[in-house]
């Protein structure tokens, strides 16, 4: 009974990992493990569908051994999962078996459908309010991982202590929901990452950047390639433009020419565009943004406020890398192949959770914004061990119940953001500094 239970034919009446099940349709499971990189004929006892889980659950519990993390989530498919079934080296040849593509191709697909659903408040002026900004993690230092994803200052012989991922994302704001991201070695600029996932940005969305993302075929990309999609930029110094348009005194609209080398790599490009510029004063300082949004329909106000909303992604790279990973100095995977699985894995969860967080806060009439990312995390996390144990397994849609009405209670009040300036912490050592060493990036 326990053999049918977990057999892939009938993956649909399992419900020990139901936080995840529920979330992500059988159909997706199924059609991501095509791609697992070596196929099996006979039952293990980690199965490929079982392993997609235990690296979402690796991602949940990042402080736990592999091994103790399917232990503690009963993830095996003959009985429980014990020492005697379940060996460390086993587990890892079978993540081996698994590979990062079905985790990739799961992540897209979640992402894909979860970014274009809507919740109150999660609009502006009709459009959703996406950003696109870039993060990087450091892996172990093993020449493998190194060779790979290379390192910081790698022109000299000054290098980062520790080999380094570079991440690229594009996420919701509102949601915090990620809809698409790309990974790669540290060398490869985010602006490079961000133009394999352009095309696919949803219609009827503004989309935010940080102002290293500069460049008209981008850009242009973006308010092109679809209906109402529109972008919104910090100026950069230097940039000369020719005013042709004059709608108040902080908004103009502008004629910049396209650089040969844009010019160059795209030679489809034209060789002027047109840009509005919109200045606002912010902490004392006039500030300027270029944008697509035309004049007629959003006013200068409301596209000045609007960019101080490209922070909310820089929040989520901090709930990532400070409460899912626990300001780990590195990732754990210590294989290429691995190591971008155990990324995928994360962005994976951490979809998971917004999601989970967000129908729980609809269901319950809260705004999905005002849910706390970590402690929604810890207490799914927290659940997941509850419901893997659960007798009788019937109890399993009523702890679900349960697990929404709680996570709706995690809800942050209404009060006003405190400034944070960045600053840089000393810290005093009784050993001596080497001012050649390069910092930890």
């Amino acid at each position: 009974m326990q053999e049918r239970l977990f057999d892939l034919d009938d993956l649909h009446s399992f419900s020990d990992l139901s936080t995840f099940t529920q979330n992500i349709p059988i159909e997706w499971v199924e059609s991501a493990l095509h791609l697992a990189s070596k196929a099996t004929i006979r039952r293990r006892r980690l199965p490929s569908d079982q392993v997609l889980w235990l690296v979402l659950g690796m991602a949940l519990f990042r402080n736990e051994p592999v091994a103790e993390v399917a232990r503690r989530l009963n993830i095996c498919a003959r009985g429980l999962a014990t020492d005697h079934l379940l060996a460390p080296s086993g587990v890892s040849q079978a993540r081996q078996r698994l590979g990062c593509e079905p985790v990739e191709w799961l992540f897209r697909q979640t992402g894909a459908c979860w970014g274009s659903e809507r919740y109150p408040g999660d609009d502006w002026h009709g459009l959703q309010v996406l950003a696109v900004d870039g993060a990087v993690l450091r892996t172990p230092d093993t020449p493998a991982l190194r060779d790979h994803f290379g390192s910081g200052n790698t022109g000299t012989d000054r290098q980062t202590p520790y080999p380094m991922m570079r991440v690229a994302a594009l996420m919701n704001v509102r949601s915090h929901v990620v809809l698409d991201a790309q990974l790669s070695p540290y060398r490869r600029s985010e602006m490079r990452l961000a133009e394999t996932f352009i095309d696919r940005i949803p219609n009827h969305t503004v989309t935010l950047f940080d102002k290293g993302f500069w460049g008209a075929d981008l850009l242009l990309r973006v308010a092109t390639l679809g209906t109402q999609r529109h972008w919104l930029i910090p100026a950069r110094k230097g940039l000369v433009g020719e005013t042709i348009a004059t709608y108040n005194a902080d908004d103009r609209l502008l004629r910049m020419r396209v650089s040969p080398q844009a010019r160059q790599r795209n030679p489809d490009l034209p060789a002027t565009w047109d840009v509005r510029a919109v200045r606002m004063a912010y902490k004392g300082k006039r500030q300027t943004v270029f944008t697509s949004l035309p004049a007629a329909d959003y006013d200068t106000e409301a596209v000045a406020a609007l960019y101080r909303e490209r922070w909310e992604i820089e929040v989520g790279f901090r709930d990532i890398k400070s409460a899912l990973q626990h300001n780990a100095v590195t990732l754990r995977s210590k294989t290429v192949d691995l190591a971008y699985q155990e990324v995928w894995g994360l962005l994976l969860a951490y979809n998971v959770i917004r999601r989970e967080a967000s129908q729980a806060a609809l269901v319950h009439g809260q705004d999905p914004t005002r849910i706390r990312f970590k402690f929604a995390y810890q207490y799914i996390a927290a659940q997941l061990i509850v419901m893997a144990a659960a007798q009788p397994l019937s109890r399993t849609g009523a702890r679900l119940s349960e697990l929404r009405a709680g996570v709706a209670q995690l809800c942050l009040d209404h009060r006003p953001r405190p400034s944070r300036p960045r600053a840089v912490k000393m810290s005093k050592t009784r050993y001596p500094l080497n001012r050649q060493a390069a910092p930890l990036k």
